[in-house]
């Protein structure tokens, strides 16, 4: 996708995503066969509900079908909430990663190598972290600033207790999920709301 096609789509999809009170993290058009896949997604610090990503195709469908950002070539229409394995790259995504594992590339100058921590603060200027114990021994705390993370990525827990996840099970946490039930929603057959669309 062209710097102009991306800008443009952006454009014309940040403010229905903005006026909801949430936040468009990416836009990507990708081939599929013949087709196109336009693949949004959006985020919000409390998840983001399958109901809102189908309220979101249907707007995003009439904008673009109103303009012709995405050409004349067809193309399916993707709105989902980010996976759990995106990169961390923004302030807001360590803020919505609160209490959960992280795992972290240092820049040379905080030392280098990789840090498990989990995040236990966030600020404008960097993050709070606790870094697990070994072999027994306490765990420890650890400031970084932004500037020191060079790249970062949530921890999958499969054994972490639910009531300590920082996102309410109602929300989809992750793309996958998200994007079973859009091809689920995206059945003829359904009768419910869909939120993949082809246009």
């Amino acid at each position: 996708m062209s710097t102009t096609q991306s800008e443009r789509l952006r454009g014309l999809l940040e403010p229905l995503v903005s006026k909801r009170g949430l936040d468009l993290e990416e836009i990507a058009v990708t081939p599929a066969g013949k087709r196109r896949v336009l693949r949004v997604v959006v985020d919000a610090d409390d998840g983001v509900q399958l109901d809102t990503c189908a309220e979101l195709s249907r707007a995003f469908s009439e904008v673009l079908d109103e303009t012709d950002a995405m050409g004349g070539a067809p193309y399916v229409l993707e709105v989902t909430s980010p996976g759990a394995d995106r990169p961390l790259t923004e302030q807001r995504h360590y803020r919505r990663a609160t209490g959960r594992l992280i795992k972290a590339q240092l820049t040379p100058e905080a030392g280098g190598g990789e840090l498990t921590a989990r995040i236990t603060g966030v600020d404008d200027e960097g993050v709070d972290l606790e870094v697990p114990g070994v072999k027994g021994r306490k765990p420890t705390t650890r400031r970084l600033a932004f500037g020191e993370i060079a790249k970062a990525r949530v921890e999958i827990e499969f054994n972490r207790k639910a009531a300590q996840q920082p996102r309410p099970a109602s929300a989809a946490k992750d793309a996958a999920s998200a994007e079973s039930a859009a091809a689920a929603e995206a059945d003829p057959t359904a009768d419910d709301d869909e939120n993949e669309e082809e246009a």
